[in-house]
């Protein structure tokens, strides 16, 4: 069971204000202890110290708490991720970035966060639909990968650049589902398959600039 934070009252400021952030450390808490279906905002509010009211103030109740802490670490992430693919390594290591920057989501409680988020929105419309305006900012950026990789090595065979990024996410999120079993020979099977994905783009990769070196040398 998640527990009261060291801090205690720490977290009301001179002005008697709670601030926002340190309820959703609590209820991060609290949630990667107990699951989304036993999360209540009496346990947040006495893990962080708080009256249960300012949970309700600041959020408007449990959905409203944990969607506010999934959106707070998806922005984080989704600037992580886009530097990195921003970046001029080749693809195939910004891709192999990704599979590292999956270990520290799983580490950091992201992805369970997620998923629970996920499996909420199968019975809660709004959550459903706040969780999959997350997941299309990432799905979007995949896109943009797609489209640079269409621009810099030529057609994606029967793929949309939209297509793809569709595909190497839903790879990714069902990934986390079945890690997050904790089964450990499912789990090495998923890694070892998101991680040969990384050798097919290099493969790739590192196939089609020779040949476009000698095309542009003739």
């Amino acid at each position: 069971m998640c527990t009261p934070d060291d801090r205690g009252t720490g977290v009301v400021s001179e002005r008697g204000t709670v601030t926002s952030t340190h309820i959703l450390e609590a209820a991060r808490s609290c949630l990667l202890a107990d699951g989304y279906a036993n999360l209540s905002t009496r346990k947040v509010a006495d893990a962080a110290g708080v009256p249960l009211s300012q949970i309700h103030y600041h959020f408007g109740g449990k959905s409203g708490m944990v969607l506010a802490l999934l959106d707070q670490e998806n922005r984080k992430l989704v600037a992580r991720q886009r530097t990195m693919y921003g970046s001029e390594m080749p693809l195939w290591k910004r891709y192999e970035q990704a599979c590292d920057f999956l270990d520290d989501d799983l580490t950091s409680g992201y992805v369970r966060v997620l998923q629970e988020m996920i499996a909420a929105g199968w019975s809660e419309r709004d959550i459903a639909d706040r969780v999959l305006d997350l997941m299309k900012v990432w799905l979007d950026l995949l896109e943009e990968v797609a489209t640079e990789a269409e621009a810099r090595f030529g057609s994606l065979g029967p793929f949309t650049a939209a297509d793809i990024g569709v595909l190497v996410g839903l790879s990714f999120m069902g990934a986390e589902a079945m890690i997050l079993l904790g089964n450990d020979g499912w789990t090495a099977r998923v890694r070892a398959a998101l991680r040969r994905v990384g050798d097919l783009i290099r493969r790739y990769e590192e196939g089609i600039t020779p040949r476009r070196a000698a095309a542009r040398a003739r």
